[in-house]
């Protein structure tokens, strides 16, 4: 059911239900929800016998997160965000679906260290996965800290998921990417989308090893990384 069909059917059943007033919609997240959870339950297939704790950086609406818990049962996600309207939509969203494996949302900066992150602690997450967050105006200046933060919460054998457009050897395509890359760049110099090539070697200084790269639908890409 998308994110309006779970609006309308509360309307409908709860019309005066206040979460309902705190549900946002993102189009792109209804489009691509289903393609990053065929990601999640491929690279998750083998561990699907044991309970696992997942890391959400920067939820947004909630839309994927709740997504998630339906078709990977055996995860326990931690959506987070720095924006308050964005973490009262998650917690809309958890009511809306009595949703029993999506904890609170919490307030975590992804740009700043580890320590503050929520109080979560180190070595504890299975998953840590980062949807669109590196073309953040925000983590734009904190590339290696957020590396190297996402390597302090992952168990060993843990994986890193980002999703989102790249660089790649500093080619970036199409034109519609190349104009996100100017735009970044015009607020300063030293931003720009994420090259895969410089995530990759501030990955394995971390501890991190690039295992994957899955193509994903207009041009976007989830980079896979496992903690050695």
């Amino acid at each position: 059911m998308s994110a309006a069909n779970w609006s309308l059917l509360f309307r409908l059943t709860c019309p005066s239900a206040s979460f309902l007033q705190t549900m946002l919609l993102s189009p792109q997240a209804e489009r691509n929800w289903e393609d990053l959870c065929s990601v999640l339950e491929d690279v998750l297939e083998d561990q699907s016998h044991r309970q696992l704790f997942a890391l959400e950086l920067g939820s947004g609406t909630g839309q994927h997160v709740i997504r998630f818990a339906q078709k990977l049962p055996y995860v326990t996600w931690q959506p987070s965000d720095i924006k308050e309207e964005s973490r009262e939509s998650i917690k809309a969203y958890i009511s809306a679906t009595h949703a029993k494996t999506v904890l609170q949302p919490v307030h975590l900066d992804a740009s700043e260290p580890w320590e503050k992150w929520a109080g979560i602690p180190r070595n504890s997450c299975d998953v840590v996965i980062a949807i669109n967050l590196l073309k953040n105006k925000l983590i734009q200046a904190s590339f290696p800290v957020f590396i190297l933060c996402s390597g302090q919460m992952l168990r060993q054998n843990g994986l890193l998921i980002t999703y989102g457009v790249y660089a790649i050897n500093g080619t970036i395509t199409p034109s519609c990417n190349e104009l996100l890359d100017a735009e970044l760049r015009k607020i300063n110099p030293d931003w720009g989308l994420p090259d895969i090539d410089v995530l990759r070697q501030l990955a394995y200084g971390n501890g991190m090893r690039m295992e994957r790269i899955v193509e994903m639908e207009e041009y976007y890409k989830c980079l896979i990384f496992r903690k050695f």
